[in-house]
């Protein structure tokens, strides 16, 4: 998933409950092998990650549990916002805690994860590289080591209200400027909707959209040598159609208040024409029993681009093996079956969530079911990463504090990209 979960705060104080009880703890766990070592010991094991919304995770969790009883996985759901669970992730490993033997990581951690030996390298069977999308499983590699497995990768799409738009004799925009025409369109018959909306919030979300309108204007944030390049014409350009679609109201004020939940229930409730989202949310707004307003009324499209189609910020999660958790083969044994093809394809029909698996986006029979496959595969294959960096979290907070400085209004867009591109200087030296 891209960057999406959500859980209670009561869970949240769970979560930093059990790590602090599990500070030094020393049990064996049957295994007894000291933190970061071999791939040994086989007991019962956890399993850190954000909430899954649609229950298909217990149910593949409770599908291994019912074969494996000396060997059970244990959920523990982490915070809603993917910051809050980085953080309680870093935390955890910071004090050595076993806590977590398996973490559901954002792709973008892994780098920073490896290179601080809070995850143990994994076989190089652990996946067949010739049978996954090529994107998905640069992203569990760190110097060219497999420190993790690619579980859901993740390609940004525009949700559109296809009923709005064949009544308005439109097309999917594939401009930004065709997204604004399109919405003055709809909005003479609808003038209660919105138009646009994506993730503002200041969390990992934010990091996302700012990439991809950079992208997607012909601009980088960083050179393919890794050297920061964000203060440019072109980044500017695609940072400007954010703040001028805010100034202007095609962007909802209140967006900069949505992460993928929020705006996720406002496309739902009918209040949005147009929302950059992740795949995860094809099932759910598509659901009958009265929780979405839009179900049978709404498409996918590829993102928008300033001057042609845009490009998507390549998203997904890994798992991976905490160094200081018990029992890593049975770790390793249940990343392997949650990997399987027989387990993405349960989690695509459950959730709609992107597989990893190259194999299952040609399957006619899913095609028919999730006819955005094919767009959805295309924008996975030609997503651009965000920086790769072992300082990632002071990465990430740079950019979504430049890019919410330039939304709000607090600093022009020159200004904020400016900044950026000393800060980002300096964490990435």
């Amino acid at each position: 998933m891209g960057v999406r979960t959500t859980v209670s705060r009561a869970t949240a104080a769970l979560g930093v409950a059990v790590l602090l009880a599990s500070c030094g703890s020393g049990g064996d766990g049957g295994g007894g092998e000291q933190p970061g070592g071999a791939l040994e010991g086989r007991g019962e094991v956890t399993f850190a990650t954000g909430k899954d919304t649609s229950g298909n995770m217990q149910k593949l969790v409770d599908e291994w549990n019912s074969s494996h009883p000396n060997e059970q996985v244990r959920i523990i759901e982490l915070p809603e916002s993917a910051d809050a669970q980085r953080q309680q992730m870093v935390q955890n490993a910071q004090v050595k805690s076993d806590a977590y033997t398996i973490l559901n990581l954002d792709v973008v951690w892994t780098a920073e994860f490896a290179a601080n030996r809070w995850v143990v390298e994994l076989p190089a069977d652990t996946v067949d590289a010739g049978k996954f999308l090529e994107p998905a499983v640069k992203t569990a590699k760190y110097r060219d080591k497999l420190y993790a497995a690619p579980v859901y990768s993740d390609g940004g799409l525009l949700y559109y209200r296809k009923d709005l738009l064949d009544a308005a004799g439109l097309q999917p925009p594939k401009t930004w400027a065709e997204l604004t025409a399109a919405c003055q369109a709809v909005k003479a018959t609808q003038p209660a909707i919105g138009c646009y909306a994506g993730q503002f919030e200041k969390y990992e979300g934010l990091t996302v959209n700012f990439d991809e309108a950079v992208h997607s204007a012909g601009g980088d944030v960083v050179d393919a040598s890794g050297k920061p390049v964000v203060d440019s014409p072109e980044a500017k350009a695609g940072l400007d159609a954010l703040v001028t679609g805010f100034q202007q109201g095609v962007i909802p004020q209140k967006a900069i208040t949505y992460k993928e939940e929020e705006g996720r229930r406002a496309f739902q409730a009918g209040e949005l024409l147009f929302h950059r989202q992740w795949p995860y949310q094809w099932n759910l707004a598509g659901k009958t029993d009265g929780s979405s307003q839009v179900a049978g009324k709404f498409d996918v499209a590829p993102l928008p681009g300033l001057n042609g189609p845009g490009s998507s910020t390549l998203g997904g999660h890994n798992f991976a093996i905490s160094a200081f958790g018990k029992n890593k083969a049975t770790a390793l044994d249940f990343i392997k079956f949650f990997t399987s093809e027989p387990s993405q394809r349960s989690n695509l029909l459950a959730t709609s969530q992107a597989p990893t698996l190259a194999s299952l986006y040609d399957d006619a029979e899913l095609i028919k079911q999730f006819p955005y496959l094919p767009t959805l595969k295309e924008s996975i294959l030609s997503a651009k990463p965000r920086p790769q960096a072992v300082r990632y979290g002071d990465v990430t907070q740079a950019i979504q504090e430049a890019a919410y400085a330039a939304l709000t209004g607090a600093k022009p867009s020159d200004v904020a990209l400016k900044d950026l591109q000393a800060k980002l200087q300096e964490l990435l030296k």
